[in-house]
């Protein structure tokens, strides 16, 4: 193993960190050295997790400069070459890029610096301010724009007179003076406007590889290099307007994508950058009045923090002291404020409203549910749909028959016409470069993903859309998904005169208030009757029975029949099996409690939704089967099996992936927590945001707003995803089926060839935004 890639203690303590600079000092001369902070355990956390396996980690960072499908292969191939580096995966479209690796073999900074080498700029996706850099990256590409559009318009009017001048009105000198000023006016786009062509293509050759750019930088320095030799031919044709027009096509049509890509990137972007710099932290509350400020990677679990009006929260914690309203829409897609005061639990990345709030924190980074949702979002921007990565490995092998395909034309066109073999070369090669084939499929999927993230939706997988696209049939499993995991109060029928509802349930609600039973907790969720609970001495919980409690002289018992009073037990069964509490005293009988679990509020009209999508709907459950098909009914799902186990589970939608011709497309919606195997066996899983954690699960959609109604919604945005990616596919290919041919025998002028293919890649990137607004406007509501 090479020396430097033994991971020594980290290179500086916590508190020098975060003076250590993140960004190299010039690109391509980056050393090590440069990224030393992030070796810093406390530094990774913030944009990296333990995978599970000893030793190796799960970073995402933000890759800036690359172009293509080819700029990710270098990457890739560079780090994959790296001892230590288990993984890696390199999304062009979304700039991201995913490394697994193991710390005792290899360090961080030295895979940032690998990056660095190729004259690429990486950043650690939470440190990064995405704005500023993308804001730097627009401003130059408009510089760009306007050096090229400003000399293309000189050079078209050096050459408009030998477009229009009749016989004999230019003379021979003229001429040639005309076509040397488009040539000195041509210089500064050949040396500054297109440098990101040559840049680009400059480092997939060094890496040996031939990347998009390639033909394009080809093209351009060909025509300018034969343009200029017909400067010291007369007669010879010169074709400066048409590379400056050809390059200022292709960078109006990059900035308009890029414009348009970076736009769609935005929703899942806002998640990463939502935590403060900086945090007041208490060393000695609550006797101190004021804390000290600390950035982030400085608390621990245990910090006593103030988040001040308008501040995200920093961790995950319960509040000490305060009342306030907390904006969770991008966390959990619930667009009102949710009211939090002491004792409430706050999410890391919800903003507080209206009055500051002290709070301790309990996780922290990674382990925090935004750290959870930040790494499935960033696993989701880093990996490639199953189409895109189809065309990535088929890139390379196309390009080089484009240059063959090239070289051949100008060959041919050498014997028919020399004059414009040249020409017509450079045109072949402009005109099937697969930029537009390319962002087909990687545009779409991060417009929907960033439309259904807005949803509360997190796609962490995001060939699952592809999937999802065809779903056949949707299978639901019944306690926490169709219904709620906590018991709640259905029925109350008081037996005694003078003992109302409200009474029932102030002295219920007092004699079960330190108990952690489900029955309990049911009753804490009622609202709160106006009536007085009375004194109550004596409580005493009997396990597996109930209360007992004494208020003056009388001796109430609350639970089950049995204990409350014997000779009830045989009135009270009931026959789907919910749970039956009976209320009593010295005297007999007071009331009958009824406690059940519920359907969602968006159950019925989910399915409802889902069968309208010509999607059937089923349950598997482990529950009792009289219990299952009960709440199947009330849903409206006609197929539902009870008493299921994982296996027998796993059994059923096995047989129906198989049983149909062609193989249904199997959607499993559970929470997570006993579904493990018949979700990976489910061509697409998606689970309840309140089930199981995120950082264990391996879902390919995730419902943190936990409504049902995403997941119709879901299924219909995968599905216009699928029709926008076969428009778009259509285009990209139907458009070189025709401009190839027309290029191959002259009728494609450069320019024209330029135009095409910036077009091409721009109309494909703005189909594709249309998917980041739903088809049907949500309600504020649901919004």
């Amino acid at each position: 193993m090479p020396a430097d890639t033994v991971l020594d203690p980290p290179l500086l303590s916590r508190d020098d960190a975060s003076r250590a600079p993140l960004t190299p000092r010039a690109p391509g001369a980056a050393p090590a050295g440069d990224y030393r902070a992030l070796d810093v355990a406390e530094v990774q956390a913030q944009f990296s997790r333990p995978t599970g396996t000893p030793h190796q980690i799960e970073s995402w960072l933000l890759v800036e400069g690359m172009t293509c499908t080819s700029c990710a292969q270098g990457i890739e191939r560079r780090l994959a070459a790296r001892p230590g580096v288990i993984s890696v995966d390199v999304n062009a479209a979304a700039g991201r890029a995913r490394l697994v690796w193991d710390a005792q073999q290899v360090r961080l900074s030295t895979l940032f610096a690998d990056i660095a080498a190729l004259d690429y700029r990486p950043f650690p996706v939470q440190q990064i301010g995405t704005d500023l850099t993308r804001r730097d990256e627009r401003r130059k590409a408009l510089w760009r724009l306007f050096v090229a559009g400003f000399c293309m318009m000189q050079v078209m009017m050096y050459a408009a007179p030998a477009y229009f001048a009749e016989p004999g009105d230019l003379t021979p000198d003229m001429e040639r003076l005309l076509k040397w000023a488009s040539c000195v006016m041509s210089l500064p786009v050949l040396l500054f406007a297109a440098t990101p062509f040559f840049s680009s293509a400059w480092r997939d050759l060094q890496a040996r590889r031939v990347g998009m750019d390639v033909p394009v930088a080809l093209g351009i320095v060909i025509t300018f290099v034969a343009s200029t030799a017909s400067l010291l031919h007369p007669g010879g044709e010169a074709y400066f307007d048409s590379l400056t027009m050809f390059v200022f096509f292709l960078l109006g049509g990059r900035y308009l994508e890029t414009l348009a890509r970076g736009k769609a990137a935005s929703s899942l972007e806002s998640l990463t950058t939502r935590l403060p710099d900086s945090v007041e932290r208490f060393d000695d509350w609550p006797t101190a009045h004021a804390g000290e400020h600390v950035v982030l990677h400085q608390l621990r679990v245990g910090d006593v923090l103030r988040v001040a009006v308008g501040q995200a929260f920093p961790a995950d914690g319960v509040v000490l002291a305060g009342s306030s309203a907390v904006d969770e829409a991008l966390l959990t897609g619930e667009a009102r404020p949710i009211a939090r005061q002491a004792g409430d639990a706050v999410v890391a990345g919800s903003y507080n409203l209206e009055a500051p709030l002290v709070m301790r924190v309990e996780r922290l980074g990674a382990q925090s549910r935004f750290g959870e949702i930040v790494a499935l979002m960033a696993r989701a921007a880093s990996e490639k749909p199953r189409l895109a990565a189809l065309a990535d490995r088929y890139a390379s092998s196309f390009l080089i028959a484009v240059l063959l395909l090239a070289a051949l034309a100008g060959i041919a066109w050498s014997f028919v016409d020399p004059a414009r073999a040249v020409w017509v070369a450079v045109s072949v090669l402009v005109v099937t470069c697969p930029c537009a084939l390319s962002l087909a499929t990687p545009a779409a999927v991060l417009a929907t993903s960033g439309l259904l993230a807005r949803r509360g939706v997190l796609v962490s997988h995001p060939a699952a859309l592809e999937a999802l696209a065809g779903a056949g049939r949707v299978v639901f499993d019944k306690t926490g998904t169709l219904t709620h995991e906590q018991l709640a109060l259905v029925a109350l029928e008081c037996l005694r005169e003078g003992m109302g509802r409200d009474r029932v349930l102030a002295l219920a609600m007092a004699m079960d208030a330190g108990s952690l039973h489900p029955v309990a907790r049911a009753l804490q969720r009622v609202a709160l009757p106006e009536c007085e609970a009375p004194g109550l001495t004596a409580v005493r919980e009997v396990r597996g029975a109930g209360v007992e409690a004494v208020s003056g002289e009388h001796v109430y018992r609350l639970g089950s029949a049995a204990f409350a009073w014997p000779q009830w037990a045989d009135r009270a069964t009931h026959a789907r099996g919910g749970v039956t509490v009976l209320l009593a005293d010295e005297r007999g009988p007071i009331a009958v409690l009824r406690f059940d679990e519920h359907l969602r509020d968006d159950a019925c009209a989910s399915v409802a939704a889902l069968r309208a999508q010509q999607v059937e709907v089923s349950v598997l459950s482990g529950d009792r089967d009289i219990n299952v098909r009960t709440v199947a009914a009330w849903a409206g799902i006609d197929d539902a099996r009870g008493a299921q186990t994982p296996e027998d589970k796993l059994a059923v939608v096995t047989a129906w992936q198989s049983g149909s011709v062609p193989a249904q497309c199997i959607v499993m919606v559970g929470d997570g927590i006993n579904d493990g195997p018949v979700l990976s066996r489910a061509d697409v899983s998606i689970v309840m945001g309140s089930g199981a954690p995120l950082s264990q699960s391996d879902a390919d959609l995730v419902l943190l707003s936990n409504r049902l109604a995403d997941v119709p919604l879901a299924i219909a945005e995968a599905r216009r995803m699928g029709r926008v990616i076969k428009q778009n596919i259509f285009w990209a290919a139907g458009y070189n089926l025709i401009c190839v041919p027309l290029a191959l025998f002259g009728l494609l002028p450069p320019w024209l060839a330029g135009l095409g293919m910036a077009s091409s890649s721009l109309l494909v990137v703005l189909n594709a935004l249309r998917l980041a607004r739903p088809a049907v406007p949500l309600t504020a509501k649901e919004s």
